[in-house]
């Protein structure tokens, strides 16, 4: 399981990360939704310079229709500033006569040759241009002004807008529009938007060129900030969420380990009987052959006979003791067992004479030190302590020679309280066997003699 700082450095992460996510799409949407409306802009914008020059087409084609009757000194074009705003003057040339201007001359016989009107001069400073046509009797210009040429009623771009807009021809370049100068653009733009074309009118091949400058100033700041407060309320839901699962997957767990630790109660219950009754079972055994072998002796030896049997009774009945303490303990596995006054030192002697012939067999030399001392105590359980006690002194025995094996039970008291020593002169626990001493079905023995339940019950 991760430390729970850890964890927290993960859900922030994740939420540093989608946030990331989540603004540079909502970047990328307005930077596309914004260029998407800067070219409907462009568009308009150039549609409707396209329609003013072919305008201006259409008036030099309409004056050198009216102008029929030469001499006849009526002057149409007189007219046209007040109809064209845009139109600043109406030149004309008749007959003979030279332009006042001598660029006006070349610009006529290259229309003469092209068969249309051309682009005669063009004032970048006073953002004006000339239109000429030539024609019979007589050849006009018109001296445009762009700036009255824009229809600002229908104008897309805003004036004083981010926009800047250019009319681009060869090296002359005529500003519609000056956008937003750079030292009071918004910290942080620069990037842009650009488009660039041709006006739909042969006469006039201005490229209109719009440029508009953007950047971080102009990201939807807004937006980000909510879509960073909702990513941090969406993943808070999500941990919310995880910790829900995770909780009761934990409750699951739990209740899979409580099941494991019944079976494994029952387990060591199982053991525990098996192991308990196994030790009067083995003596009532023994007592009862040797028994059935001193009355077939001759003549039989009646008096140990009834020893033999006596012994016997009393196995069967502390048989019957454990599994009467066994099913008080399954019945109710919370209640407190009924204690009562016993004498230490005699419960001592009479396990001490019950494990008398084992330890004969055995060659062990048992000592008691023991003094008449009352103790509070179950008296089948405390029976089974020193049995099991004495048990695995015995068999630790097993290891030394016949000639060494001695054991020694000490009762005493200390601090008013019963103390019971079973030394043996066996080789001793290891040091890493210590810590799991009463864990149950753990043993150090090599057979399979012992169960590794004595202690722990």
């Amino acid at each position: 399981m991760h430390p729970p700082w850890q964890r927290s450095t993960t859900w922030l992460l994740a939420w540093a990360g989608l946030t990331l996510a989540g603004a540079l799409a909502l970047v990328r949407w307005d930077i596309a939704q914004r260029r998407e409306a800067f070219l409907s802009d462009a568009r308009i914008a150039h549609r409707l310079l396209s329609q003013r020059a072919v305008q201006h087409e259409a008036i030099l084609a309409t004056l050198a229709l009216l102008d029929t009757e030469p001499g006849n000194g009526r002057r149409p074009e007189a007219r046209l500033p007040a109809v064209y705003p845009q139109v600043l003057a109406v030149l004309r040339r008749r007959g003979n006569e030279r332009w006042s201007e001598p660029d006006l001359q070349l610009s006529e016989e290259r229309s003469r040759a092209a068969g249309h009107a051309l682009l005669g001069s063009i004032d970048d400073a006073a953002g004006q241009f000339t239109l000429v046509l030539a024609g019979e009797p007589s050849s006009y210009a018109l001296r445009i002004d762009v700036q009255r040429m824009l229809p600002w009623d229908t104008w897309p771009l805003a004036r004083g807008g981010p926009v800047r807009a250019v009319l681009l021809h060869g090296a002359d370049a005529i500003v519609l529009q000056p956008g937003a100068p750079a030292e009071s653009r918004p910290a942080g733009l620069t990037a842009g938007f650009a488009f660039t074309k041709t006006l739909d009118a042969p006469s006039q091949p201005f490229e209109l060129q719009l440029q508009r400058a953007t950047g971080p100033a102009e990201w939807p700041w807004r937006w980000l900030g909510v879509w960073s407060v909702f990513s941090a309320l969406m993943l808070a839901a999500l941990s919310a969420l995880w910790r829900g699962v995770r909780e009761k997957r934990r409750a699951i767990d739990l209740l899979r380990v409580g099941q494991v630790a019944r079976l494994n109660t029952m387990g060591e219950l199982a053991g525990g009987v098996a192991h308990e009754l196994n030790q009067p079972l083995t003596a009532l055994l023994a007592n009862t052959q040797a028994a059935r072998r001193l009355l077939d002796d001759e003549p039989p030896a009646l008096d140990d006979a009834r020893r033999a049997m006596a012994q016997a009774a009393a196995q069967a009945r502390r048989a019957a003791d454990v599994v009467a303490r066994l099913r008080r303990l399954v019945a109710t596995p919370d209640a407190t067992l009924p204690l009562q006054p016993i004498d230490l030192a005699a419960s001592t002697r009479s396990v001490a004479e019950l494990l008398e012939p084992e330890t004969r067999r055995r060659g062990i030399r048992v000592s008691i030190e023991a003094r008449e001392h009352r103790v509070e105590a179950d008296p089948v359980a405390l029976e089974q302590i020193i049995h099991n006690l004495m048990g695995n002194a015995m068999q630790a025995l097993d290891e030394v020679p016949p000639d060494q094996r001695s054991l020694t039970l000490t009762v005493g008291a200390a601090n008013g309280r019963g103390l019971l020593h079973v030394r043996d002169s066996g080789p001793g626990i290891a040091a890493e066997a210590l810590p799991r001493l009463f864990e149950p079905f753990f043993t150090t023995r090599t057979n399979s003699a012992g169960l590794g339940l004595g202690l722990s019950l």
